[in-house]
């Protein structure tokens, strides 16, 4: 049996300037549909390697996870204004399954086509391509 979708709005921030697109665009559609916008941003572990192996990092006041926090509010406060209710989500791990698992239900993900990091002329990031093919909903891409 397929599950229907719960209308919730999913929008990927990541702080570049799509992200910035993708925001503004998927907080117009929850205003039209009357859907919940939630926001996420993924963070890894970084890998540290040294003589010895995999070196996990110090877990207390971790920087990663802060960044990203900064990264979410940052990009959600000069994408919108006023800000409407948005529910911020920090995931961990690889932000493509990251991704398509917060999304499991929702009507729509939300994505710009690349960001930071993508090859210049690429028409869709690694991110956006793993969404694109393996999110169970409905994925816009904003370029």
């Amino acid at each position: 049996m397929t599950r229907q979708p719960d209308g919730r709005i999913v929008v990927g921030v990541d702080g570049s300037p799509l992200s910035l697109a993708a925001v503004r665009w998927a907080a117009r559609l929850a205003a039209l549909t009357g859907g919940p916008l939630e926001a996420v941003t993924v963070w890894e572990f970084p890998r540290l390697l040294d003589e010895h192996g995999l070196v996990p990092p110090p877990l207390d006041g971790f920087g990663p996870e802060r960044h990203a926090a900064r990264i979410l509010d940052e990009t959600l406060a000069a994408a919108l204004s006023p800000t409407p209710a948005v529910r911020r989500h920090l995931k961990a791990g690889a932000p493509g399954p990251a991704l398509a698992g917060a999304a499991a239900g929702a009507a729509v993900l939300v994505l710009g086509s690349h960001g930071r990091a993508a090859p210049p002329g690429a028409a869709l990031g690694t991110v956006a391509q793993y969404c694109v093919h393996h999110a169970a909903c409905t994925v816009v891409v904003v370029r």
